[in-house]
């Protein structure tokens, strides 16, 4: 059975909007297996995922979430058939043509980490267009990663901190995690409070692995396209029963 999209619009009374996660972080997982689950091509479980993100999206946004990083393609989803990922790079073309509109008057402010040189031509002119066009926005931080890896991420920072070592900019006494936060695609928005996968898997699959070093998990057996506000608000309720210490007594 195919679910409709959840009609909770306020926060839920059981969650107390002062301890509410400041970003969280997702990794968008089950697509392909909601597809199957349904009897269908694994395409509509990409399409449907969009929606479940969109309405997930406007459900932070009305819930005072401030910023919301997912994790759309890793540098790994290469290796996946052709013609898979030739429609996803269509399909985030599309989306991102269709929607800046409807992004703009709801204020969200738009961004891309990753690699984004090794994209198709045409759907980095419409990422280049839509971080630009929303770059003034105040409302939600919206993060899409995007031909990213976590490893990738660290190595290229390792790189330009080297460089302004090289050049006499800075010298290597001065390097700590500050300025090596500095050089990370997330600099902006700093780390999530809480990041949560769905589909059951048990592992970070190269995603921000300096930023979730005490970020609260959270695992939902959820396949991506089920999640909707009433899993998200599972998910918040887990997290705002957690003592966080970050290494403190």
């Amino acid at each position: 059975m195919i679910t409709k999209p959840s009609a909770l619009q306020q926060l839920p009374a059981d969650l107390d909007a002062e301890r509410l996660p400041k970003h969280v972080a997702v990794i968008m997982d089950g697509n392909g297996r909601w597809a199957k689950l349904h009897g269908m091509p694994r395409f509509m479980g990409h399409r449907r995922g969009v929606d479940t993100l969109k309405d997930l999206l406007r459900c932070c946004r009305d819930w005072g979430i401030q910023a919301l990083t997912v994790y759309a393609f890793s540098s790994e989803n290469w290796g996946r058939p052709l013609e898979e990922v030739n429609f996803l790079m269509t399909l985030f073309e599309r989306v991102l043509r269709q929607e800046l509109q409807e992004m703009m008057e709801e204020n969200v402010r738009i961004n891309f980490v990753g690699n984004l040189d090794s994209l198709p031509k045409s759907l980095q002119e419409e990422i280049r267009r839509s971080v630009e066009n929303t770059r003034n926005n105040q409302g939600i931080h919206f993060t899409i990663a995007t031909n990213y890896g976590g490893r990738q991420e660290i190595v290229q920072a390792c790189r330009a901190i080297a460089e302004q070592v090289q050049q006499g900019l800075i010298q290597p006494e001065q390097i700590d995690e500050a300025l090596f936060e500095r050089h990370l695609y997330t600099s902006e928005v700093g780390d999530p409070d809480l990041l949560i996968r769905t589909s059951g898997e048990m592992r970070l699959s190269n995603f921000l692995l300096w930023q979730v070093a005490y970020s609260e998990l959270y695992v939902t057996e959820t396949l991506w396209p089920d999640f909707n506000r009433e899993e998200f608000h599972y998910a918040l309720r887990s997290y705002q029963k957690r003592e966080r210490r970050f290494g403190k007594v």
